[in-house]
C-alpha cells in the first residue's frame, strides 16, 4: 500500500505519454497539417535548388572570366538583319536587335494565328460536309499535315516552293503592282501624309460605333425578338467613316511602286522568302490541328439542336452559323488556346531558314558576347510572357462565350 502513490504517478505519466503520442499521430495524419508541411518542404527545397543553380552559375562564369549582367545590350551589334519592322542597322545596339527579333516573332505569331484559324475553320467544317469529295479532300489535308514535323513543312515551302520561283529578272507580275520571285514578294509601299492620322481616328470611332451597335442590337433582340443585321451596319461604319475622313483629309496617301529593272526590282516593300515560308508552314500546319478541334466541337453539339432549328424552317447555312457554331465555341476555345501557344513557340524554328526572329537574333548575340545565361533568360521571359498574355485573352474570350443562366 505504501507504493500505491508511486504507481499512480507512473500510470499518470504513461497516460500523458500515450495522449501526447496520440496527438502527434493525429497531427501526422491530419490532411491540413500534412498539406502545410509538404508545401513548406517544397518551398524550402525549391529555394535551395535555385540558390544552388545561381551559385554554381556565378562560380562557373567567374572561372571563365565572363562578366554577368545586361550591360552588353548597350553594345554595338555589328550584324545585319534581313527583315525589320523598325529602323535597324549594324551600328544599332544588341538591345535594339533583340527588339527587332521580338517584333518579327510577334508578326509571325499574329499573322499565323489569324490565317491558321480561318483555314482551320474552313477545313473543319469541310470535313463534315455532305459532299463526298470535299470531305475526303479535307480529311487528306488534315492527315497529311498532322503527321509531318513542322520543320519539314517549313523546308518544303522554303526549298520546294519558293526556291523554284523565277529569278528577279523573270518575276511573276501580280495584280496591284506586285511581283513574286525567289527573293520574295514585292508590293507597293504606302507613304502616309501628315493628315493621315485623321483616318486612324475615324477607324477607332468606327470600331467603337460598331461594338455599340452590336450591343444595342443584342439588347433589342432579347427584349423584343426583332433582329437587326449588324454585319452590314458594321461594314458600313468600318469602311464609310475612314473613307470619309480620308477624302476630307485630302487623300494623304501615295504609293512607292516596285519597278522591274534589268537585274533586280527597285522600290516598294519586300517580304523575304524566309518570312513567307515560315508564315505559310506554321499557318497550314496549325490549321490541321484547329480543323480537328472545330470538327470535334461541332460534333459535340447535340443533334437535337440542329433538328429543332430545321423544324423551325431555318436554312442549313443559317443553322450552322446561328445555332451550331455559337454552341460549338464553348468546346472549341479551350483546346484552341493550346494551338495558338504552339504556333507562337514553333516560330522559334525560324532559325533553321535564317529568319530573324527572337531566337535567331539572340543566338547571334550569344555567339558574339558570350552572355549565354542572360540571352536564355530573355528568351524564357519573352515566351513565358507571350504564353501568359495569350492564355489570359483566350480565357477572357471563353468567359464571354460561356452560357449565362437567367
Amino acid at each position: 500500500m505504501g507504493n500505491w502513490p508511486s504507481m499512480t504517478h507512473q500510470a499518470l505519466d504513461s497516460t500523458r505519454l500515450s495522449r501526447s503520442g496520440w496527438s502527434f499521430q493525429s497531427a501526422l495524419y491530419d490532411p491540413t497539417i500534412r498539406g502545410i508541411f509538404f508545401q513548406v518542404l517544397t518551398i524550402v527545397l525549391l529555394v535551395v535548388f535555385v540558390w544552388w543553380v545561381a551559385h554554381n552559375t556565378a562560380v562557373n562564369l567567374a572561372r571563365a572570366n565572363i562578366a554577368s549582367g545586361f550591360g552588353f545590350l548597350n553594345g554595338r551589334a555589328g550584324f545585319e538583319v534581313g527583315q525589320s519592322l523598325i529602323a535597324y542597322s549594324s551600328d544599332s545596339t544588341y538591345g535594339r536587335a533583340l527588339v527587332v527579333g521580338l517584333l518579327n516573332t510577334l508578326l509571325i505569331a499574329v499573322t499565323g494565328i489569324i490565317t491558321a484559324t480561318i483555314i482551320g475553320f474552313i477545313i473543319g467544317i469541310g470535313r463534315l460536309s455532305r459532299n463526298w469529295l470535299i470531305a475526303k479532300l479535307c480529311t487528306v489535308y488534315v492527315e497529311v499535315f498532322r503527321n509531318i514535323p513542322p520543320l519539314l513543312v517549313i523546308f518544303f515551302w522554303y526549298s520546294g516552293v519558293l526556291a523554284v520561283l523565277p529569278n528577279a529578272r523573270e518575276s511573276l507580275h501580280l495584280p496591284l503592282g506586285a511581283y513574286l520571285n525567289n527573293r520574295g514578294l514585292s508590293f507597293p509601299k504606302p507613304i502616309f501624309g501628315d493628315t493621315f492620322w485623321l483616318v486612324g481616328v475615324a477607324l477607332v470611332v468606327a470600331i467603337v460605333a460598331a461594338i455599340a451597335t452590336a450591343r444595342w442590337a443584342h439588347r433589342r433582340q432579347a427584349a423584343t425578338g426583332q433582329q437587326f443585321h449588324t454585319i452590314w451596319a458594321s461594314i458600313g461604319l468600318l469602311i464609310g467613316l475612314p473613307l470619309i475622313a480620308f477624302l476630307v483629309a485630302g487623300a494623304p496617301l501615295s504609293f512607292d511602286y516596285p519597278i522591274a529593272g534589268k537585274f533586280n526590282l527597285t522600290g516598294g516593300s519586300v517580304v523575304g522568302p524566309e518570312f513567307m515560308s515560315l508564315f505559310l508552314a506554321l499557318s497550314f500546319y496549325t490549321a490541321a490541328f484547329i480543323a480537328e478541334i472545330v470538327r470535334a466541337g461541332i460534333r459535340g453539339v447535340p443533334k437535337g439542336q440542329t433538328e429543332a432549328a430545321g423544324a423551325l424552317g431555318l436554312h442549313p447555312s443559317s443553322i450552322t452559323r446561328l445555332v451550331v457554331i455559337p454552341q460549338a465555341f464553348r468546346i472549341i476555345i479551350p483546346p484552341l488556346s493550346s494551338q495558338y501557344l504552339n504556333l507562337t513557340k514553333n516560330s522559334s524554328l525560324a532559325i533553321a531558314i535564317g529568319f530573324a526572329d527572337l531566337v535567331a537574333v539572340g543566338s547571334t548575340t550569344l555567339n558574339q558576347t558570350g552572355q549565354a545565361v542572360e540571352v536564355i533568360l530573355i528568351w524564357m521571359v519573352v515566351y513565358l510572357s507571350l504564353s501568359i498574355v495569350t492564355s489570359l485573352l483566350m480565357n477572357w474570350f471563353n468567359a464571354k462565350m460561356a452560357l449565362v443562366e437567367r
